[in-house]
């Protein structure tokens, strides 16, 4: 089976190479209008690209897993990428699909759901726990790309993140992205909900939970 791993960022929203979606999103050359359409160029991009993992899935073309990791990440940057754009104009994102002609029924199904098809709406479910350890790996990378760094705004993602990963039985108990972050919630332990970490904790933070994002996957695509 093909990996579809290619069609989803490592970081931040989706980019679209259309010629068709970069012509609607003629700047004005005004900074604050050039903003605006990168903005509104990251959501058409994500719904376009999430419709295209649905089409893959639907195919065959990628394994559960794989679509799972990514489905949730594309759901997590769909919802960071819409409230940028979120205005009177756009109140919805109905509204947004119909002003570019968007035709992604798919995508829209997903977005609707706010949930890959491939988790059921029940507890316990493997694939479950995989969207929410994605979810959580990017949201704490969010964070402190956006210069969030006090304890009491990262350590109960991180607790949260230590916690799904134990529930999931694909983990194998030795894994190096556990040890990592238990390491960080040790070293939050110590401090004050209002205090921060400083520019070189946060570099190494993110280093850490991105090498064991990067493992992570491994560890989902060498289970399939």
């Amino acid at each position: 089976m093909a990996s579809f791993a290619g069609l989803v960022p490592s970081h931040g929203t989706a980019k679209t190479t259309d010629p068709s979606c970069t012509k609607r999103f003629d700047s004005t050359g005004r900074p604050r209008e050039r903003e605006k359409y990168d903005n509104m160029a990251d959501l058409y991009a994500v719904i376009n690209t999430l419709q295209c993992l649905e089409k893959a899935y639907i195919k065959d073309c990628v394994t559960p897993k794989e679509y799972t990791a990514a489905c949730s990440k594309l759901l997590v940057q769909y919802k960071s990428a819409f409230k940028q754009i979120q205005s009177d104009e756009f109140s919805s994102v109905e509204a947004f699909m119909k002003k570019f002609r968007l035709d992604c029924p798919a995508a829209m199904e997903r977005i609707r759901e706010d949930r890959p098809i491939t988790i059921k709406d029940d507890k316990g479910n493997t694939s479950k726990c995989i969207a929410d350890i994605v979810s959580l790996f990017i949201t704490i990378i969010d964070k402190l790309r956006l210069e969030i760094k006090s304890m009491d705004e990262l350590h109960p993602d991180l607790r949260e993140l230590s916690e799904t990963m134990n529930r999931l039985s694909l983990i194998p108990a030795d894994f190096e992205g556990k040890a990592k972050v238990d390491e960080w919630l040790q070293t939050m332990s110590s401090m004050a909900a209002s205090d921060e970490l400083n520019e070189s904790q946060v570099r190494q933070l993110i280093f850490d939970l991105e090498s064991s994002y990067n493992a992570f996957n491994r560890v989902l695509h060498n289970s399939t």
